[in-house]
């Protein structure tokens, strides 16, 4: 069976062990006030559009991206479980986000990612975002424009 991404509730099973795993993997490296990421009733109470993707049936990794109307869209709790990485999973669900904005008529995407994940910097940078002022000392904020992923 090939990789698969589909729409899942952030409230499922496999949708909450991801985010508990990603909550897990920023724990030790940020402190509380530094980490933002969304819960799983955030997720739901804000309609924010969330996506697993499964390698033979496995929960491989997620990804959700907030609308800001057409203005722009955010990227929100993306992750690949280690056994995943390297396999282009990353790649797959950022291009994934990255149509289902613009089938919105969203053209531009932000994220904001921590100073110490520099594989996902990596990747972010590779996929065309851009490195935007640092609004703290812990965070990177990131946007792309246009139709460029």
């Amino acid at each position: 069976m090939p990789s698969i991404i589909a729409p899942e509730r952030p409230d499922t099973p496999d949708a909450t062990a991801l985010i508990a795993e990603l909550e897990a993997y920023l724990e030790p490296l940020y402190p509380r006030e530094s980490r933002h990421g969304y819960s799983v009733e955030k997720f739901i109470a804000e309609g924010v559009a969330f996506f697993l993707i499964r390698d033979d049936g496995a929960p491989a990794g997620c990804g959700g991206i907030k609308l800001f109307g057409t203005e722009y869209g955010e990227i929100k709790r993306m992750y690949v479980r280690p056994q995943f990485r390297g396999m282009g999973f990353g790649k797959l669900m950022l291009n994934h986000l990255a149509d289902f904005a613009r089938s919105q008529g969203v053209a531009t995407l932000r994220l904001e990612t921590g100073i110490h994940q520099h594989a996902a910097i990596a990747l972010y940078e590779q996929m065309g975002f851009a490195l935007v002022p640092p609004g703290g000392a812990d965070m990177r904020y990131m946007h792309v424009c246009g139709q460029s992923i």
